[in-house]
């Protein structure tokens, strides 16, 4: 099995920015495609950004194309989840997700492992 633990959320003003972090351990993340999800209180979770195992193939939700990057460095079993230009209506709890699979998966159910999860507040 896979530990994950996300950190770098906060509270930041419109148009600022946050850099999430989610660590693996137990087992090396190099083996996992990963995601990182959101929940909005009232709202279903939804995949915000997802990479593959090798990190060559990446994919974004529409609200947050050119504003997040998601990347890895496996060689510090982390996971990053770059978030510029932020809205309010980012705000959410964030998660990563790893899947034990070559590619990335956009459905939330087809994840193996989860983290506990870093809540991202963005004022107006």
């Amino acid at each position: 099995q896979v530990q994950l633990v996300e950190s770098g959320g906060g509270l930041v003003q419109a148009g600022g920015s946050l850099r999430l972090s989610c660590v693996a351990s137990g087992r090396t993340l190099s083996r996992y495609s990963m995601g990182w999800f959101r929940q909005a209180p009232g709202k279903e979770r939804e995949l915000v950004a997802a990479i593959n195992r090798n990190g060559g193939s990446t994919d974004y939700a529409d609200s947050v194309k050119g504003r997040f990057t998601i990347s890895r460095d496996d060689a510090k079993n982390t996971v990053y989840l770059q978030m510029d230009s932020l809205k309010p209506e980012d705000t959410a709890v964030y998660y990563c997700a790893a899947a034990l699979t070559t590619t990335y998966y956009l459905e939330d159910s087809r994840y193996n492992y989860w983290g506990q999860g870093t809540q991202v507040t963005v004022s107006s």
